[in-house]
């Protein structure tokens, strides 16, 4: 029995999987909201507490690096520590890995059903391959081919500056700038980076704000009010603000492609992808993620895919728990 951990800035979801035959079988899941708890222990503890189930491995993914078992969330006041999970658990090697790093071990465990192709790439396409999300963070993992299998890899990818491409987004820059200081993809690319483009047109006199979204951002999520205002068609500054986040978020996967020369593809994840799937299908995306100047034609034989089975973190956290348990 494998206990797997999918933890991000806004939810945290724990599963126990059951190993047979080769395969994972999902047991038992439970999704906490994670601001309400002082740690990851705390989590733990509910969900072994309403399953007795025995734990023979664990592995947790985590949003932030991870170092000598040791992790600070980056969109959490929350330190963890491999040494605390295992005391929670009594019993059975833990492993604590980047949240974008169990999400590439879980792409193994994926169906046709699971992704979206945007595009199609090269026939037969292999080699490297790279993992992006964004969701409350921007998350960045690499997958390097090393002719027989995929060695997945963990980077802080999200947090390196911000490339502005066009004036409307070199002003964004500095508006940011301003703000915050430095400015990485993240800034942009993330729930809160969605509700910056926003305000940042709001300020600059680029639309008006309707009196229903102002009361919508303000007793919900304002990236989610934001984001079915423009897929809706109900907000033209809502959807231009939409309009440049998949800009980026597609010159942004360009940029990752190049880096890790990922002739094997890259997978779009994290909370938000499925959610504008409309937007991220339309010319806009692929456009962006094309516009690499003489590089053109080799990002261009590059598959793109949306993963859209939700639990790719839990299965690939499972899946590195039982690959690292065996080698001990």
């Amino acid at each position: 029995m494998i206990l797997a951990g999918d933890i991000g800035g806004t939810h945290a979801r724990l599963a126990f999987f059951e190993s047979g035959n080769g395969r994972l079988r999902l047991v038992n899941e439970t999704t906490y909201p994670s601001r309400e708890y002082p740690g990851l222990e705390a989590i733990v503890s509910a969900f072994i507490h309403q399953d007795s189930s025995r734990v023979d491995a664990a592995c947790f993914g985590v949003a932030g690096p991870v170092r000598d078992g040791r992790a600070q969330i980056s969109n959490l006041p929350w330190a963890v520590e491999t040494s605390r999970l295992a005391s929670k658990l009594n019993r059975g090697p833990t492993f604590l890995i980047n949240d974008l790093e169990a999400t590439a071990w879980g792409i193994s465990t994926l169906q046709a059903k699971d992704v979206i192709t945007l595009n199609p790439g090269a026939k037969n396409a292999s080699g490297n391959r790279a993992v992006i999300a964004a969701g409350t963070g921007l998350g960045e993992a690499g997958m390097y081919w090393d002719g027989h299998q995929h060695q997945i890899f963990a980077c802080e990818g999200g947090h390196t500056d911000f490339g502005p491409r066009g004036d409307l987004e070199i002003e964004l820059l500095h508006w940011l700038a301003t703000k915050f200081g430095r400015v990485s993809y993240e800034r942009v690319l993330s729930g809160p980076g969605l509700v910056n483009i926003y305000q940042f047109l709001r300020a600059t006199g680029r639309g008006d704000e309707p009196a229903w979204l102002a009361e919508q951002m303000a007793l919900g999520d304002p990236a989610a009010a934001i984001s079915q205002a423009a897929l809706h068609g109900k907000s033209t500054i809502c959807e231009q603000a939409l309009d440049i986040f998949v800009s980026v978020y597609a010159a942004e996967a360009g940029n990752l492609a190049l880096k890790f020369l990922a002739s094997g593809g890259i997978f779009i994840t994290g909370g938000i992808a499925p959610k504008i799937l409309p937007k991220l299908s339309s010319a806009t995306f692929l456009e962006a993620f094309l516009d690499k100047g003489r590089m053109r034609p080799l990002v261009e034989a590059m598959p793109v895919q949306v993963i859209v089975n939700e639990n790719t973190g839990l299965l690939g956290a499972a899946r590195c728990a039982l690959d690292r348990a065996r080698s001990i």
